[in-house]
C-alpha cells in the first residue's frame, strides 16, 4: 500500500514549480485519497485536461474562471467544485489564489519519482 506519513507540516513540504505561475504541494495520501495544495499567480492557466480520478476542490483564496465539461463559472474564496472522473476541466486565475484539491484515488503521477 502507498501511504504518506501521518502528519504533514507546511514548512517541511517543498513547493513543486509546475511553471507558468502554478506551484503544488502534496499532503497526505494513501491508495484511495490524496490532498494537494495548488498556488496560482494572476493569469496562470490550468490547461483543460481530464483524468480518471474524482476530484473535489475548495477555493482557499483568489478568484478563478473554472470550466467543467464546457460549463464556466467564476469561483472565489470559500467556493468549491466537484469534477467527475473523465470530465474535461481547467481554470484561469483571475486573482492570485490557492486551491485545495482532494483526489480519489491518489494521483500517483504527483508522487516524487523514486
Amino acid at each position: 500500500m502507498i501511504q504518506s506519513e501521518n502528519f504533514q507540516f507546511n514548512d517541511n513540504i517543498q513547493w513543486e514549480d509546475l511553471g507558468n505561475g502554478i506551484k503544488r504541494q502534496v499532503y497526505g495520501y494513501d491508495d484511495t485519497i490524496m490532498l494537494v495544495k495548488a498556488k496560482f499567480e494572476e493569469g496562470a492557466v490550468g490547461d483543460l485536461h481530464s483524468h480518471f480520478h474524482a476530484q473535489v476542490t475548495y477555493v482557499a483564496s483568489g478568484t478563478f474562471k473554472m470550466t467543467i465539461d464546457g460549463e464556466e463559472k467564476i469561483i472565489t474564496t470559500g467556493d468549491g467544485y466537484y469534477v467527475p472522473p473523465h470530465a474535461v476541466h481547467g481554470c484561469v486565475c483571475i486573482e492570485p489564489g490557492l486551491l485545495i484539491d482532494v483526489f480519489s484515488p491518489l494521483r500517483e503521477d504527483f508522487l516524487p519519482k523514486q
